[in-house]
């Protein structure tokens, strides 16, 4: 899979970590995936869901390393 853009939010805390996310998104193209680095474990639960209320697809949530996510996001629109 191509990651099209990708944001390390590692030291950011909630409701940061989505909002930072979601202002890339929005210059993103439909079809895009953006790669979000967090090590905050709320951010890992809160961040793909306030993504999928947004309608967009979260393609995969992967532990990278302790303490250490990655979150893959499709635009979808």
């Amino acid at each position: 899979m191509d990651i099209n853009r990708e944001l390390d939010l590692k030291g950011e805390v909630c409701p940061f970590t989505f909002v930072k996310s979601k202002l890339i998104m929005e210059q993103m193209n439909v079809g895009e995936v953006l790669k979000v680095i967090l090590d905050y474990k709320p951010s890992v639960e809160n961040v793909p869901k306030s993504f999928q209320m947004e309608g967009q697809e979260v393609v995969a949530i992967n532990q990278i390393g302790d303490n250490l996510w990655e979150v893959l996001v499709r635009k979808v629109r």
